[in-house]
């Protein structure tokens, strides 16, 4: 995966489904809903603990390895478990079984957990995929070149003179997790933006009997039963359904501190948002050839009130090892920038703050200020220019957020891995419809349309 230890906020994405056809049909794409269920978690210092454990994680992948139609999945917010993970309530196999994924844009596998119990009456409802209990389960042979598409584990020989010999595939993590079973083929069921439910076969997804390691089976995990990979290598969930629904996909993150909080969406194919392209920035989709898991951006300059900071451009370059770059991230919570870069952006900042300095900041924040009396405080606007002159420009909400009463801090944290990548983590992202166009190599968003596509 390229792989998930874990953030602060996160979302539940909720899959639709029901019976359903595999020949093209007249809906536009799918739509998955994206609602959040609560606030900032209560220790902003354990969610910076998690981000920082997922970005090893992250960085441990480097060096290794027409029609416009479209689909629509809702996401809920888990902050109350402080994992800050995407998950999906997914139906998979004949008849649908439930299962709780993580969403991940910074990984490729689709894979759940797996039980080969004949009778399974003793296990929790929707605690695994139930292989048996489907007809339209089929692990691939070890000798089907879809194999090649996983790593497969060292030392076991593939017999391809019998009928039952699977690929075996075995994933190990930075932080010694590690997951093991068969890459499989299934059936799960979407729902259509027109409402009509649409079956999908062949769905390549890993079928993991054995998960161990805090990143997968850790209190971070927080009773998924697997991972859905979001990202541009060719066994992710938005490839495989992508080539379907245009090869692109977008999601809208709605401000979680609004109360009632608004629906947000995750939708795979056209995004009615993106309709007028006056209303939309884009930024190419840079290419890594040592990460090409990921969805990278170029940052050329960042401004505070419209000035341009003193900041060389070859801090946000990626260097000819691959190492460098920046990268957007659904599963990273804080924004994680090149660390000359970070502290130039705090020194903009504490000149130009007029609030008080908190008399206790939180444990691993630079800069906390004290907002008592202050109904709607104020914060000096920040942007960053990206390639192909377009400008992100957050609300101060996106980078201030609250971590005590009374107290906001800078959500930004300094990269100091050398081999690392800057991130625009999921709080960076919210209230925006980022869109993820993979035939264009292009990454488009607007601050128009988010949650009404």
């Amino acid at each position: 995966m390229a792989e998930r230890a874990a953030g602060v906020i996160f979302f539940f994405l909720l899959i639709s489904a029901a019976a359903a056809v595999n020949r093209p049909t007249k809906f536009e794409y799918l739509k998955l809903p994206l609602l959040h269920k609560d606030t900032f978690p209560p220790t902003p210092s354990q969610s910076l603990s998690s981000d920082i454990r997922r970005l090893n994680t992250l960085y441990s992948s480097l060096g290794h390895r027409s029609t416009t139609r479209s689909a629509k999945l809702p996401l809920t917010s888990g902050a109350a478990t402080g994992s800050g993970q995407y998950f999906v309530d997914l139906r998979l196999g004949t008849p649908p079984q439930r299962l709780l994924l993580v969403a991940d844009t910074g990984s490729d596998l689709v894979w759940v957990s797996c039980s080969a119990c004949r009778n399974c009456s003793s296990r929790p409802p929707n605690s695994a995929f139930l292989a048996r209990h489907s007809s339209t389960y089929f692990p691939y042979h070890c000798y089907d070149k879809k194999c090649r598409l996983v790593p497969n584990p060292t030392g076991v020989a593939c017999n391809h003179t019998r009928l039952h010999s699977p690929c075996r595939y075995e994933y190990s993590y930075s932080d010694g997790s590690e997951t093991k079973g068969f890459f499989s083929t299934e059936t799960t069921t979407l729902n259509a933006s027109s409402g009509r439910p649409v079956k999908f076969r062949n769905l390549a997804f890993g079928c993991s009997f054995e998960a161990t390691g805090p990143s997968i089976a850790g209190p971070s995990f927080n009773g998924a039963q697997g991972v859905m990979g979001l990202g541009r290598g060719s066994i992710s969930l938005s490839s495989q359904l992508g080539r379907r629904f245009g090869n692109k996909f977008s999601y809208c993150l709605m401000d979680y501190t609004l109360s009632p909080t608004p629906t947000s969406y995750l939708l795979i194919g056209r995004s009615t948002a993106v309709n007028d392209p006056k209303k939309v920035n884009y930024t190419p989709m840079i290419s890594n050839p040592f990460a090409s898991t990921f969805y990278y951006i170029g940052i050329e300059s960042v401004h505070i009130e419209d000035v341009k900071l003193s900041i060389r451009p070859s801090v946000w370059a990626i260097d000819e090892l691959g190492n460098g770059g920046t990268v957007m991230d659904s599963g990273t919570t804080l924004t994680f920038l090149a660390e000359p870069a970070y502290r130039r952006i705090v020194q903009a900042f504490k000149q130009l703050v007029t609030l008080p300095e908190a008399d206790e900041p939180t444990v691993g924040f630079d800069l906390c200020v004290n907002v008592s009396g202050e109904s709607r405080p104020s914060f000096p606007k920040m942007s960053f220019k990206l390639s192909g002159n377009s400008v992100l420009s957050p609300p101060s909400g996106n980078y201030f957020i609250d971590t005590a009463e009374d107290v906001k801090c800078l959500a930004l944290q300094p990269l100091t891995t050398p081999s690392g990548f800057s991130v625009i983590g999921n709080l960076m992202q919210q209230g925006f419809m980022f869109e993820f166009d993979r035939d264009r190599s292009r990454i488009g968003f607007s601050r128009h349309g988010c949650g009404k596509p």
